[in-house]
């Protein structure tokens, strides 16, 4: 969820087996609690459920599954976002293309560990039932555009592209000072990303959100990390990708990759040429077209599921990300000089159910009008969907600066008020934080604080 250190610091933080259907069948589960009532016309409020964070919970328990669901119910959340398929690219649905998780790598006692899952029921069909049995809608969220995670403190590597050679050939380019090399090459740790523009890349996630859409008892699917590399815009210079810019175009370019960006380049300067300009537009048009695809897809297989993508609210500069979420009608060419037509014509929203927007200001950034505030991004966020699709935003409560260390219960009501009030819903990153710092009363709090209000209109 968003970039690499907002994932590596989340770490610090179904086939149901035998034994668990037995019980069922003969009634010897607890009691399940009635569904707390549902105002039609309350906003409504999810909460992350981040796969690598909460592994230590639920990788092998359904027993916690149901018992955090209910929790999460009770503090007055709507919905859950469950996590199914980290930053390693392995999955934890079932899938005919992608390796099932096994292990994933966990921050324990003060060192990173692989955490091992040897329980074989059905994560995401087990998040369903027990998610569904305590009142709550059930979101599955991926992380897109990923296929492996190499791993701090030289724990190891993990994920498709460094055990399946055919797939090596899928990761991303990036235009380094010492030229072109595939992000496997990267030394530092992190996600290692594919190229959005390979079309077997773009199969491969299409295929995914088919098997998603195929659980017919999920209410949506959530693209996460749907964009171009943590390099930003060193990342994507592959053949593949020269020549389908190429072809958008309409000519070759020659110096490859210099006419576009100096090998090495992060920023943009302060004059940016129409060479540039075009490379940034081909890459929103990129995401736009995978996008389009995959709700498409998701619809064919059912009608019924709400399709989304998890976007960070910095529009200002995600083009360095290759993502223009906004709506078509927004127009982004007069605020920013690195936008064109084109680039606000690739606009997605309109192809999404619903979006949600990573509030992620600091603890002391609540109120404000601009980026890096939270009601700013609230509000700066429904300017530029323009009514296209609903969204819900919210902050990082344990990554953000002044989050890091728990003791911000006394700001979430006012968290929950500002930016429910201002967005469609409300988002929340992550569980592991609210049980980390024990936050389920303050969100109790802020949320009956805002149904209090809901019910006397």
């Amino acid at each position: 969820m968003g970039f690499i250190l907002l994932y590596v610091l989340s770490l610090l933080a179904c086939r149901p087996d035998s034994a668990y259907k037995w019980e069922e069948e003969w009634g010897k589960t607890d009691p399940i609690p009635e569904k707390p009532e549902v105002n039609p016309t309350a906003k409504p409020r999810y909460v992350w459920i981040d796969a690598a964070a909460n592994f230590d919970d639920y990788g092998n328990s359904v027993e916690k599954i149901r018992e955090d669901c209910r929790k999460i119910a009770e503090t007055g959340f709507t919905d859950i976002i469950v996590d199914v398929r980290p930053t390693t690219g392995d999955v934890l649905f079932k899938s005919s293309v992608a390796p099932a998780l096994t292990r994933i790598d966990k921050w324990r006692n003060g060192s990173y560990v692989w955490a091992q899952r040897t329980a074989d029921f059905d994560y995401l069909q087990a998040f369903i039932e027990e998610g569904h049995a305590a009142g709550l809608k059930v979101n599955a969220a991926m992380n897109t555009l990923v296929g492996g995670y190499q791993c701090p403190y030289g724990l190891g590597r993990q994920g498709m592209v460094f055990t399946d050679e055919s797939k090596k050939a899928w990761c991303s380019v990036q235009n380094r000072a010492g030229g072109l090399a595939s992000c496997l090459d990267d030394p530092d740790y992190g996600a290692r990303f594919l190229n959005p523009a390979n079309r077997d890349v773009q199969d491969f996630v299409i295929t995914l959100v088919a098997e998603l859409a195929a659980y017919k008892d999920l209410d949506g699917i959530v693209l996460d990390r749907c964009r171009y590399d943590d390099s930003g815009l060193m990342s994507d210079f592959s053949e593949t990708s020269r020549k389908a810019f190429e072809q958008y175009i309409g000519e070759s370019v020659s110096n490859w990759p210099s006419a576009v960006f100096a090998p090495g380049t992060t920023s943009l300067g302060a004059s940016v040429s129409t060479l540039q300009r075009q490379w940034l537009t081909f890459r929103v048009k990129t995401i736009h077209d995978l996008v389009e695809k995959a709700a498409k897809k998701a619809h064919e297989v059912n009608p019924d599921i709400r399709f989304g993508v998890y976007v960070g609210a910095w529009y200002s500069s995600y083009y360095t990300s290759g993502v223009n979420w906004a709506s078509p009608k927004y127009n982004c060419k007069q605020e920013y000089s690195w936008a064109s037509a084109d680039y606000q014509a690739a606009g997605f929203a309109d192809h999404l159910d619903f979006l949600f927007l990573g509030a992620y200001a600091g603890a002391d950034s609540i109120h404000g009008s601009q980026e890096w505030t939270m009601e700013g991004f609230c509000k700066l966020g429904g300017k530029r969907l323009a009514g296209a699709v609903p969204y819900a935003a919210g902050p990082d409560i344990g990554n953000s600066s002044g989050f890091e260390n728990g003791g911000k219960g006394s700001l979430v009501p006012d968290i929950v008020k500002t930016c429910i009030a201002n967005a469609d819903g409300l988002f929340i990153f992550d569980l592991c934080h609210i049980k980390m710092y024990d936050y389920w009363s303050s969100f109790k709090t802020g949320i009956d604080a805002y149904l209090k209000t809901v019910n006397n209109q």
